[in-house]
């Protein structure tokens, strides 16, 4: 049987920055892994690893609200090639969109006949960030539900900021049963699960207007665009519009992320990550992660129009070249 453990945990807390660190542990270099990201491109699977037969982006949607089809179909096929010998791992890692709710997929690991015949759950592992934990998990119900049916929780971003009581608090509030962590090997991470104790979490889960209680559940108006350009930005713009951004759209900008082409490097991709009005440094990548050189960044916003941040952009390059020109 093939354990497949999930990785879950609201927009930028961490979900793909820890993956990196698990693939890199030599015991878990046998390890097949399913990205599912919220958006219209997708992005992680590229920033994880390089992509090979192994690594497989879906981009359908959210996960949970196609798992009857695209998780089975994936499995399905990853476990053909397996056989066939085309692929060699030994476990499966998804990481699910920051937007999912796990309760439909972890019940579609349990009940799924097509999938228990070759594979089991195991870990349902889900990041929560220490930063903007405390409001996430009061303004969305599908961040209460990845901590309610964790079997583990990590904390992240513990060097920005240690657990407020708060979040400690709504933590053990959501599921008691479980321990929290940080900074702890993936060995630990993945020890396996108390199958006992997750089907009692599941049982708690209550239906909601009379409706499955494994029926997803997601926050309402939140949306997701990518502003792309053909041309590299001056690093200038960049800054200027990271910090018009952060400024303007502050708490409405849930997730930022993408790779942007400078004209002053145009080799080496500037990686941003933002999260409400908090954005990381760029990071350069030694190179593109493949053969697309646009800059693209992906925004989920809630209540920012689509046009904002293109025309900001467009306006924010004109005054830098302008500038640019006076002697």
């Amino acid at each position: 049987m093939i354990p497949v453990s999930i990785v879950t945990g609201f927009l930028g807390s961490g979900k793909t920055t820890l993956i990196g660190r698990i693939l890199r542990d030599p015991g878990f270099a046998r390890t097949a892994v399913i990205v599912n990201e919220f958006g219209e491109i997708g992005l992680d699977h590229s920033l994880i690893a390089r992509s090979d037969e192994k690594l497989l982006a879906l981009t359908t949607g959210c996960l949970c609200c196609a798992v009857r089809s695209d998780l089975t179909e994936t499995l399905l096929d990853l476990q053909a090639r397996r056989a066939a010998g085309s692929a060699d791992y030994d476990r499966v890692l998804i990481e699910t969109s920051g937007l999912a709710d796990p309760a439909p997929i972890l019940h579609a690991l349990m009940t799924d006949p097509a999938i228990t015949d070759h594979h089991v759950p195991d870990t349902l592992l889900t990041v929560v960030d220490t930063v903007f934990g405390a409001a996430t998990l009061l303004r969305h119900p599908e961040a209460r539900r990845q901590v309610a049916l964790a079997d583990v929780l990590v904390l992240s971003k513990t060097d920005l900021a240690p657990a407020s009581a708060d979040l400690s608090a709504e933590l053990a509030a959501l599921n008691p049963s479980v321990g929290v962590v940080d900074h702890v090997g993936p060995a630990a991470l993945f020890a396996g699960a108390d199958p006992v104790a997750r089907a009692l979490r599941l049982a708690r889960l209550p239906e909601r207007d009379g409706r499955d209680p494994f029926a997803a559940r997601h926050a309402t108006g939140i949306e997701s665009f990518v502003l792309e350009r053909e041309e590299p930005l001056p690093a200038l713009a960049l800054t200027f519009l990271l910090e018009a951004l952060a400024e303007h759209c502050g708490g409405r900008l849930l997730r930022v992320k993408g790779l942007v082409d400078l004209a002053e490097m145009p080799d080496q991709p500037a990686l941003v990550h933002g999260v409400q009005h908090v954005f990381a440094p760029p990071v350069f990548l030694p190179a593109w992660p493949d053969a697309d050189r646009r800059t693209r960044l992906v925004f989920i916003v809630q209540g920012v129009p689509r046009h904002f941040p293109a025309r900001l952009l467009d306006a924010i390059v004109a005054e830098v070249r302008d500038t640019a020109d006076i002697p």
